[in-house]
């Protein structure tokens, strides 16, 4: 009992002891034994947070700070404790007024903003929104049939609006849209010739006979004469084959200026353009225009048919080609005059004018218009028809005093196609801007003259040396010296040809025959290489030193483009000859009546070439090849492909050389490759054959030596030379020698 009571007096005085000595903390802090804690103010408050509803509260090391939550704002500092500020709300509209940017109205909330958009725009997210979650957008009222626009009008939206515009032919009244009475509001809108009659929003011009509007009901109604189209009564003075044209003009006129069934029957604007140029190309393809007055006749028929059609074409801009003419046309309608530059052109020539000049100062009829008219083929009929004038062209009292006066004036000769270029403007002598016609020359240059006539005259010579060579050299006769001579024959009387006669299309019967003779030396040329092909094959492939009889030969190599041309000749006699060169004519694909043959043969000797190479590579390959004859018969064929290249190539250029419009850099390809082909026959079968340069060599030494050396050196040497004659002459076929 003594020892407890003692434990238990020990027990209290210890406890006593640590009561003694317990600590104090700083605010903020709490005791926990003998140590401190921290107190976490921002979770330890009973019923009012520390920092208030509207900020964060944040926990320091024994303390705390606040920070107002978005769309408030401290009374002091950003950081700040209770005791030190507060958080007020933040007038986002105040603040930045545009906010919500100008299509939208702020509306301030506590802690934030709404806004709302104004009328005429729409959110494109709920109602209330913010910068951040949308925007306003302008509501096309027009698009979304919400506006409420009179009858008779069209809705134009605007930016947050829309407005109302009465159409054409009305005006607003009282927020109406009325009709205009045209007739009444301006005086003579359709022309003295003209009724005008109102309709519910327009209004029409009755044309009275004698005036038209051209099918254009708004225009104001002209005086229409078709005495134009009448037919030159005066004996001697009408154009053979021009009575059609003139009649269905007079007919298309005549319905134009007459009102009711007729005027409505008549032809569109487009099937009129489309007949005149069908019989303006019948009538040219019959080549009857003789001189410069029947080309001016037709060219002012034509002048005024253009005229009276523009108008009634339906597009603003129309464009038309046929074989022998091509036209451009631009319209304008409209109440008021057009206005600006006007532009036509085509591969011949340009028109730049404007369409203050197509106007004119007169009276405006309610349409402009500009036309350009390109003859393909009437300028030969006009050249040596353009003289000088002087008062004896005005004499008629005499025949002889004008006959005189002609022949001592000099002639010209027209280097441009013929074009017709026309404006609506009917007084075109005053123009206060300039019309700027702008042709492209036929002829080419000189330079390229000057190398056409250098070029086929090397050519011409050396096709020359090649005849007599293989005429008179009897150490090289054979069969394929038979085919090289007469395939430069050939070419040679081509060439002259060509060079004498390709551009003299002024006599059609001239041209044709010079076509005539073109087309059958040039396809006897390519006969010749068909013949020299077919004894490569047979000296190949059947059998060596083959050859071909003389009858087949000739048979072939001028039979068959005899053939070809008279075949050519019945069918389509109009063929021969073109208004550019005395070729063949592009029309009813008649240039295939040459470049057809032409083609086949090149497709032919290709194909034997290649079975010549290839059985040249067999044999070459065999146990026991004749080398000499094999080597020969190499070189032959190298030479044979060369010749077809370089001829063949020309050709491919000779198709664009010949055509309506060639190029000049084509014609440069073609004279170059045309000069050069008379060159590389004499260089491979003259200058690169052996013997042949032997003979040369003998000539050069008989010109060079006097008469009596030779004759001491023939006397001394003949043994020798008849030795070595003999040697050439067992030669199969005299052929090129390595």
């Amino acid at each position: 009992m003594g020892s407890r009571t003692l434990l238990l007096v020990l027990g209290l005085h210890f406890t006593l002891l640590g009561n003694l000595e317990a600590i104090d903390c700083d605010p903020g802090f709490t005791a926990k034994g003998r140590l401190c804690d921290d107190i976490d103010e921002c979770k330890e408050w009973d019923s009012t947070p520390p920092c208030g509803s509207n900020a964060t509260c944040y926990n320091t090391h024994g303390s705390f700070y606040c920070q107002c939550l978005p769309g408030f704002k401290s009374t002091t500092t950003v950081n700040f404790t209770a005791l030190t500020g507060e958080c007020n709300d933040l007038n986002e509209c105040q603040k930045t007024p545009q906010v919500c940017g100008s299509n939208a109205s702020c509306l301030n909330t506590i802690g934030s903003y709404n806004c709302q958009c104004q009328p005429g725009f729409r959110s494109t997210t709920p109602v209330n929104y913010t910068a951040l979650t949308g925007e306003c957008k302008d509501m096309d009222e027009c698009k979304d049939q919400t506006a409420d626009c009179p009858n008779n009008s069209s809705c134009v939206n605007t930016p947050g609006s829309y407005t109302c515009i009465c159409q054409s032919g009305y005006k607003l009244t009282e927020s109406r849209c009325e009709d205009i009475d045209e007739c009444n509001v301006t005086a003579g809108i359709c022309g003295e010739g003209g009724t005008c009659q109102n309709q519910e929003g327009s209004y029409s011009c009755l044309c009275l006979p004698g005036y038209s509007n051209y099918g254009n009901k708004q225009a104001r109604c002209s005086v229409l004469t078709c005495d134009q189209f009448k037919g030159d009564e005066t004996p001697g003075q009408n154009v053979p084959g021009l009575a059609g044209l003139l009649s269905l003009m007079r007919n298309s006129c005549l319905a134009l200026s007459n009102s009711g069934e007729a005027a409505r029957g008549r032809m569109t604007g487009e099937m009129l353009l489309e007949n005149v140029f069908t019989q303006i190309d019948s009538f040219l393809s019959q080549g009857i225009l003789s001189n410069s007055r029947e080309v001016s006749r037709l060219l002012g028929a034509v002048e005024d048919a253009m005229k009276l059609i523009a108008p009634q074409l339906r597009n603003n801009h129309t464009t038309m080609e046929t074989d022998h003419t091509e036209a451009e046309i631009a319209l304008r309608r409209g109440q008021t005059p057009p206005i600006g530059p006007i532009s036509l052109a085509n591969d011949n020539a340009r028109l730049d004018t404007s369409w203050e000049t197509a106007t004119g100062n007169g009276t405006y009829p309610g349409f402009a218009l500009a036309g350009l008219v390109c003859y393909k083929t009437v300028e030969r009929y006009v050249n040596d028809s353009f003289q000088y004038l002087t008062d004896t062209d005005t004499d008629t009292d005499t025949d002889t005093d004008t006959a005189t006066a002609t022949a001592s004036k000099p002639n010209y000769q027209i280097s441009s196609k013929v074009v017709t270029a026309f404006v609506s403007n009917p007084a075109t002598d005053q123009l206060t801007q300039p019309v700027i016609l702008t042709f492209k020359h036929l002829q080419d240059t000189f330079e390229l003259r000057l190398l056409t006539w250098l070029g086929l005259s090397v050519s011409v010579v050396c096709l020359l040396l090649c005849i007599l060579t293989f005429w008179l050299c009897r150490s090289i006769q054979g069969t394929r010296t038979t085919i090289h001579l007469h395939l430069c024959v050939c070419l040679f009387i081509a060439d002259l040809v060509f060079l004498s006669g390709i551009s003299h299309t002024q006599s059609k019967g001239g041209c044709g025959f010079v076509a005539g003779l073109l087309h059958l030396f040039f396809l006897g040329s390519f006969s010749w290489m068909l013949l020299e092909g077919v004894q490569l094959y047979l000296m190949v492939v059947l059998v060596f030193n083959t050859t071909i009889r003389p009858l087949y030969l000739h048979a072939v190599g001028y039979g068959l483009p005899l053939t070809i041309v008279i075949i050519s000749a019945i069918t389509y006699p109009d063929g021969y000859g073109t208004t550019q060169h005395c070729w063949l004519s592009l029309e009813r694909g008649f240039i295939w009546s040459f470049f057809g043959p032409v083609c086949t043969i090149i497709f032919l000797n290709a194909f034997i070439f290649i079975i010549t190479v290839w059985r040249l590579a067999q044999k070459f390959s065999s146990l026991n090849p004749d080398l000499s004859n094999l080597h020969k018969i190499k070189v032959f064929t190298v030479t044979a492909v060369a010749q077809l290249c370089v001829l063949g190539t020309m050709w491919i250029f000779g198709v664009f050389q010949f055509q309506e419009e060639g190029t000049v850099v084509m014609t440069y390809l073609f004279t170059i490759l045309n000069s050069l082909q008379g060159a590389l026959l004499f260089i491979m079968h003259c200058l690169l054959n052996k013997t042949v340069r032997e003979e040369y060599c003998k000539l050069l030494s008989c010109i060079c030596t006097p008469q009596k050396k030779r004759d001491s050196d023939f006397s001394t040497n003949n043994p020798s030379s008849s030795q070595s004659q003999g040697s050439r002459r067992t030669q199969d076929t005299g052929e090129l020698q390595t």
